[in-house]
């Protein structure tokens, strides 16, 4: 039996849901890094960073490279863990929320399902 593609089934959910985090995400944070840099400049950089992040596991979920879809949702998942957990911690270093602040809260939480769904899914694809 051969491997599974990562953009068939639920992959191409997965791939969906990735597209529409690197827009909304990539989006707001150029927004507020053009109009509002000053105010909170590390959260707004984070921000664009996992947008940048959302974009690489997409582009690799599409074009089926498992090894950078693996790193993309690793660094996901330590990102959305680290974030959320200082921003728990130390809220007031986060004056303006990112993506991966507590945990996602600001996306219904899917920031924090989404790396564990896409980790799942890559290796259920790759077994044969």
């Amino acid at each position: 039996m051969a491997e599974r593609r990562l953009a068939a089934g639920p992959g191409r959910v997965l791939l969906v849901v990735y597209v529409v985090f690197a827009i909304s995400a990539g989006a707001r944070a150029l927004y507020q890094i053009a109009v509002q840099f000053e105010r909170a400049p590390e959260a707004y950089v984070l921000s664009a960073f996992a947008a940048a992040v959302y974009l690489v596991a997409a582009v690799a979920l599409g074009r089926g490279a498992r090894r950078v879809a693996l790193v993309a949702v690793v660094v996901e998942l330590v990102g959305v863990l680290g974030i959320g957990t200082l921003s728990l911690l130390r809220p007031e270093d986060f004056p303006d929320p990112t993506v991966w602040s507590d945990f996602g809260i600001g996306y219904g939480f899917v920031p924090v399902v989404l790396p564990i769904l896409g980790l799942l899914w890559i290796r259920r694809a790759s077994r044969p």
